[in-house]
């Protein structure tokens, strides 16, 4: 399928999303809200893959929200039509639905699966790190920067800066980057937690992503997934209840031939044959 906003291409086991709008700074605009969410819903629901890398092109990953784009979709109205004056009453309800929309579609990347590795070059701006953020593991380029950009123009980020960046480097940091919207070099990143790993330019930083992702893809997929699963169930949870979930998860999940399979593998110095994790049905 041909998107607007992405390429897609899958070998390997390993799915590769690539922001392809480098001439608008890889802005995220109205096709960018559905077809994300489709994209990784795909690959997990058919099980096409068994790791996701998301890179960009251009001199930045991303430069965030295209809010002219949102602007003028808002104010769109049929030619020769009037005003309803009762509009502005439920506009309240009517942003609360879209910027739910908006949430749900980074919240796919950590809800699906599979791993998601985010490969960051240049600036990583405003919903930028609400992507990225979202993802299982992040690394930069040298040159990469990181920045919550939307209090530099007046208003509060609302896609998932705030929750998620706060369980991932301590809190005063996100508060200074918040408060002030100053660019955070992608050393500083690494320092603080944000970021597993810096290279030196954007095509080693990609070589080097995708061998963790084929790494990451040579493993038992249902053992991923469960690590994903229980990973976020602790974040989230006490360590108590962590515990618990994943002695009822193993009690269900576990399997001997899996296991076997693996430690042959290891022993024999080959590739592991799994099974793969089942197409998702509604």
């Amino acid at each position: 399928m041909n998107y607007t906003c992405f390429d897609v291409t899958i070998e390997n086991n390993i799915a590769h999303i690539v922001l392809n709008r480098p001439e608008k700074r890889n802005s995220m605009n109205v096709a960018f809200w559905d077809e994300l969410p489709a994209i990784i819903q795909d690959i997990d629901n058919e099980s096409r893959a068994r790791v996701i890398v998301i890179s960009s092109t251009g001199p930045h990953f991303s430069s965030g929200l295209d809010i002219s784009a949102f602007l003028a979709n808002d104010n769109a109205a049929p030619e020769g039509s009037r005003p309803d004056p009762k509009e502005k009453r439920v506009k309240g309800e009517k942003s609360y639905q879209n910027i739910k929309r908006m949430q749900k579609s980074f919240s796919v990347l950590e809800d699906c699966r599979v791993p998601v590795l985010a490969a960051i070059q240049g600036g990583c701006i405003g919903g930028g790190i609400d992507l990225t953020t979202a993802c299982d593991m992040r690394y930069a380029s040298a040159e990469a920067f990181f920045t919550v950009y939307e209090i530099n123009i007046g208003m509060t980020a609302d896609v998932g800066t705030f929750p998620r960046l706060v369980k991932l480097i301590p809190e005063g940091i996100v508060r200074e980057l918040c408060y002030t919207g100053r660019r955070m070099p992608a050393e500083e990143a690494k320092s603080a937690g944000l970021v597993n790993n810096v290279y030196p330019d954007q095509a080693t930083m990609l070589a080097e992503v995708m061998k963790i992702a084929a790494d990451i893809a040579s493993k038992a997929p249902l053992a991923i997934y469960g690590c994903k699963r229980m990973i976020n169930y602790a974040r989230d949870h006490s360590t108590a209840d962590g515990l618990d979930y994943i002695s009822i998860w193993n009690a269900s999940m576990l399997q001997p031939e899996e296991m076997m399979e693996a430690i042959s593998a290891n022993t024999d110095k080959r590739a592991g044959d799994f099974a793969d994790l089942p197409a998702k049905r509604a």
